[in-house]
């Protein structure tokens, strides 16, 4: 993927386009058909691919990956080292942490928190996010804590604080997260 005017990507003049982190960083790259809003901030060694969006006054940080037909809402922050799959919706005011991974067609609800550390600031420890697996939804205000796997086609109610692994196929709902069997009209497949 390689930027270029023949790849109809629109990047607002408003935007920041490249913040160089290192010596050694190199420009983000971003898919045919993208548009980055006015406010926007993407780092150096960004990858994303066709038809990637943001709202207005994003950020997308360094060695963060991201496939086709990922939207990333306004005012929402991807801290960087994260992987993103195919048909992602993020809505205003996400938040996704370093060392994070999203599957295909996944859905972030309005002010959906995502979370890497256990102990802020209390004591020393690798950073890990969570792992949202293919097909899950997360409703707005949802909270996800450090290390916990949303299984797939998994569904996490607005509101919910998510503690423990979600297994695939199941509603969390409360907080702390109850488990539940997920009901009829949110069984299946996120539409792309």
């Amino acid at each position: 993927m390689k930027n270029g005017p023949s790849k109809n990507i629109t990047v607002s003049s408003d935007a920041t386009f490249g913040v160089s982190y290192s010596d050694s960083s190199t420009s983000p790259q971003i898919g045919d058909g993208s548009v980055v809003r006015a406010g926007t901030i993407i780092y150096d060694d960004v990858v994303a691919g066709s038809s990637f969006q943001t709202g207005h006054h994003a950020l997308v940080r360094e060695k963060t990956v991201l496939g086709d037909d990922v939207l990333v809402g306004t005012q929402t922050v991807i801290d960087g080292a994260t992987d993103i799959g195919d048909n992602v919706n993020m809505q205003t005011g996400v938040y996704v942490p370093r060392e994070t991974t999203i599957g295909d067609c996944v859905f972030l609800g309005p002010n959906a928190t995502l979370l890497n550390d256990p102990y802020p600031l209390r004591t020393e420890h690798k950073l890990v996010g969570p792992t949202l697996e293919n097909d899950v939804s997360l409703g707005g205000n949802a909270t996800v804590l450090p290390g916990v796997t949303i299984g797939e086609k998994s569904f996490v109610a607005a509101g919910a604080v998510v503690v423990d692994d979600v297994p695939p196929e199941t509603l969390a709902v409360g907080a702390p997260a109850e488990q539940r069997e997920l009901t009829a009209e949110l069984k299946g497949r996120n539409q792309s």
